[in-house]
């Protein structure tokens, strides 16, 4: 199982500290929290006790392996988890490998902008001949994934291929434009679950499809994800998700206001991606569940150990007091360099013979140790090895962390109003009919340089 260590958020160091009787207070509240959570099991729960979502995903194995290239196209929720299951579960370097090197699985590209640099550069490098295109929209309107499917169909028309050979929708079961479509033509698709939103959509069609392309075992996924949620009904000092929730809640209400997560690994990096995604689009919000206006969130922010202590720590220890870390690191790298013995240089001896996996974790400790001692909270979560079982439960923990910490906000975590004004002012801006109400001045009140 993962290893949390929650010690440094208690530590008599750290100003204002939170403490265990603080924790211990909101022990019958928690608890409570965790029976409705585990009593109306939200959608992101229930799909992993089913298996209808992995079965509808090998069903396509005939499908699948005829190609070379998977190009995902989706944005925020759609692409966030393809994103991090391919970085954290294969090789940084995947996607240059030949395809014996990569045992005949697929490489995945996944397109989650409408910067035209960007999406040239990906199809500038495939073969289309030799590509599935996985569209990934639950609505089927999603300006960024429909303008972008609409690029890919026109280019596999061009080249004078049969659409319905080249593409995959996943969407919604039963309504949007991808799902008319697919009926129309006989598009294959895959489903969305309705009762899941896209921040919590990892463990649903909208990642397995890649994950399964590129040799994941998303079976050991399921796995991974259902040990989270034994250790959630455990009592509270047991509950790794529990206490996440708690301590970063009781934080928030003493001023840190920010979430910062340190990967010291680049396979690890891209979760912390995913789950700026989740804390902040969940979390974020102006009404509590009563309608109050209350603005409450944390902001997530990412960092990557080593790289980072050279750009961001610096602030962490000496700057502002408003913030709660997050470590992440592996005890077991997939491969390993040692330092060789090439200077007599006494300021290099320290070095040489030493294995990059050493002087990381150390590293790690380093960072930690001195953020403590600058008085900062902190906690650390602990990969054994980094597989599919462990990056499964690391995805539960944190969805299931979420929904606590949005019953102890009295916020709603699974909607996201903040988002909608904006994508209504993009589609009249960009001609949709029926949104002429939210066209805007563009020039009214300019200060321009």
């Amino acid at each position: 199982m993962l290893k949390f260590d929650f010690t440094n958020l208690f530590s008599n160091k750290v100003p204002n500290n939170i403490t265990l009787d603080e924790v211990k207070s909101y022990e019958n509240k928690i608890n409570q929290i965790i029976k409705e959570i585990d009593t109306n099991r939200p959608g992101f729960v229930e799909t992993i006790f089913s298996r209808k979502w992995i079965d509808s995903v090998l069903d396509l194995k005939d499908t699948i392996f005829q190609f070379d290239n998977l190009v995902v196209l989706g944005i925020g929720g759609s692409a966030l988890g393809n994103i991090a299951l391919q970085n954290t579960l294969k090789p940084l370097n995947w996607n240059f490998l030949s395809k014996e090197e990569r045992n005949r699985k697929l490489r995945i590209f996944v397109i989650d902008n409408v910067d035209p640099d960007f999406v040239a550069s990906i199809l500038d490098t495939i073969d289309i001949r030799k590509t599935l295109f996985n569209v990934i929209s639950k609505s089927g309107s999603t300006a960024e994934a429909m303008s972008n499917y609409l690029i890919a169909r026109g280019i596999i028309e061009t080249y004078g291929l049969d659409p319905k050979k080249h593409l995959i929708f996943t969407t919604d079961p039963e309504k949007g434009v991808l799902r008319k479509i697919a009926n129309e033509e006989n598009i294959k698709t895959l489903e969305i679950p309705q009762n899941v939103g896209g921040r919590f959509s990892v463990l649903t069609p909208v990642g397995l499809l890649s994950a399964y392309a590129a040799g994941i075992n998303i079976e050991a996924l399921y796995d991974g994800a259902k040990i989270a949620y034994s250790r959630f009904l455990k009592p509270l000092f047991e509950n790794p998700a529990a206490l996440i929730a708690i301590t970063h809640y009781l934080y928030y209400n003493k001023g840190r206001n920010i979430s910062v997560m340190m990967a010291y690994s680049n396979r690890l990096y891209h979760l912390a991606d995913w789950y700026r995604q989740l804390w902040a689009e969940s979390l974020g919000k102006k009404l509590d569940k009563d309608g109050n206006i209350v603005n409450v969130g944390q902001t997530p922010v990412k960092a990557l150990g080593a790289v980072d202590q050279h750009s961001q720590v610096q602030l962490y220890n000496e700057g502002p007091d408003d913030k709660i870390i997050t470590f992440l690191k592996t005890e077991k790298f997939n491969r390993d360099i040692k330092i060789p013995n090439v200077h007599e240089e006494e300021a290099l001896s320290y070095l040489q013979g030493k294995y990059l996996s050493e002087l990381l974790n150390n590293e790690q400790l380093g960072t930690e140790s001195a953020i403590l001692e600058h008085g900062k909270p902190s906690l650390k979560i602990t990969f054994p090895v980094i597989d599919e079982v462990h990056v499964g439960e690391f995805f539960m923990h944190y969805e299931l962390a979420t929904a606590i910490a949005g019953e102890l906000f009295n916020i709603n975590p699974y909607d996201q109003p903040g988002v909608e004004l904006g994508k209504k002012i993009t589609y009249a801006l960009m001609g949709r009919p029926g949104y002429d109400d939210h066209k805007i001045n563009i020039e009214e009140k300019r200060i321009e340089l």
